[in-house]
């Protein structure tokens, strides 16, 4: 099973701790495995790293 993907500015189905997958740009985010807390209806950030748009992943 695929592991859903959001998208920053899209509100989060559970609250739960996110991590960056990739750049919605299409660029790196290796050096980006910074893990935000994220409560359920709020809004998925930017990229911490580059302040860019990113696609986010829940790890817990």
């Amino acid at each position: 099973m695929a592991q859903n993907t959001y998208k920053t500015g899209e509100k989060a189905p559970e609250s739960g701790t996110y991590k960056v997958q990739s750049l919605v740009s299409g660029g790196s985010s290796n050096q980006d495995n910074t893990e935000v807390k994220v409560e359920k209806g709020e809004q998925f950030p930017p990229s911490p790293s580059s302040n860019e748009a990113a696609h986010w992943v829940k790890t817990s």
